[in-house]
């Protein structure tokens, strides 16, 4: 029988120097994009996928993501004196939405480096990867949808998006074959070979690999047989192209909007449309827009 995904990995150690000087004395994962943390889009996109256990993989200086998803009693007192009921809802919601465990990566060695973290809180089992900092808006979240092909294939599988030639260099590419997956022929891919931030010249295709993963615990050995790569880091793109001698892996093009919201600019446009989109925002919003000039 095949094994349910049940626990997902949110590495979040790195130092988040594009927001200096933000990111000083707070966790780029904290920055709001409008009123909730980035890294709460990501639990709340792993909670509706059906995950409910979550490893975060945190660092010096990130003890506010723990306050964030811990109990405020004095908060919740204070709101609950003064009859504010619905702004209590909010803040007991946050706190009970999922069972978090927190394992700390001392030194910010790469992406490959902070899942290997996780291993013996992991086990021996399927999980997932989340970086929260790819904001995903779908109608079915993107996890789920990498679940759902992980279901159909038994084997690890990857979210992929199209980008221009001249961004590639900024990603892991894939080069694969397309498979047949609910009646299409271009959403689901049986990876050949992965390169990590290729010079566009030498890319194997424009699929690059956005930061949501369902992997099976195979992968610690690759991490661990993995020297560094790109940036002296231990790459997870590098340990998936060892895996991959061993076991098939795929990758899907999933369906909805990614926004960077590790970027400044990505940042401030899923602000902007995250804000439009909110039925006691939008409108108001809106309209303060249409009289910019600009």
């Amino acid at each position: 029988m095949r094994a349910k995904v049940r626990k997902a990995v949110f590495p979040a150690a790195g130092l988040g120097t594009r927001f200096l000087p933000a990111t000083k004395a707070q966790p780029k994962e904290m920055l709001p994009i409008v009123d909730k943390p980035i890294i709460q889009y990501g639990v709340e996109e792993a909670l509706q996928s059906g995950i409910r256990n979550i490893i975060m993989v945190t660092g010096r200086g990130k003890s506010a993501i723990e306050d964030h998803f811990d109990v405020s009693f004095e908060l919740e007192n204070l709101l609950e004196t003064r009859g504010k009921k619905d702004l209590l809802a909010i803040v007991r919601g946050i706190s009970d939405m999922i069972d978090i465990s927190y394992v700390r990566q001392k030194e910010a060695l790469g992406l490959g480096h902070a899942v290997l973290r996780a291993k013996e809180l992991v086990g021996n089992e399927p999980f997932a990867v989340v970086l929260a900092d790819d904001l995903i808006e779908a109608r079915t979240p993107c996890l789920r949808q990498l679940l759902d092909v992980y279901a159909s294939f038994d084997a690890p599988v990857l979210a992929v998006m199209e980008v221009p030639a001249e961004a590639i260099s900024s990603y892991g590419a894939i080069d694969a074959e397309p498979v047949s997956y609910n009646g299409s022929n271009d959403r689901v891919y049986r990876i050949r070979d992965l390169v990590e931030k290729p010079e566009a010249p030498e890319a194997p295709s424009n699929l690059a690999i956005i930061g949501r993963y369902v992997l099976t615990p195979e992968i610690f050995a690759s991490i661990e047989s993995t020297d560094p790569g790109s940036g002296g880091e231990v790459q997870l793109t590098d340990a998936l192209k060892h895996m991959l001698r061993s076991r098939p892996i795929y990758a899907l093009r999933f369906e909805g909007k990614r926004y960077d919201a590790g970027d400044k600019l990505g940042f401030l446009e899923a602000t902007v449309e995250f804000a439009l989109r909110r039925k006691d925002l939008g409108g108001p919003f809106r309209e303060y827009l249409k009289k910019l000039k600009l």
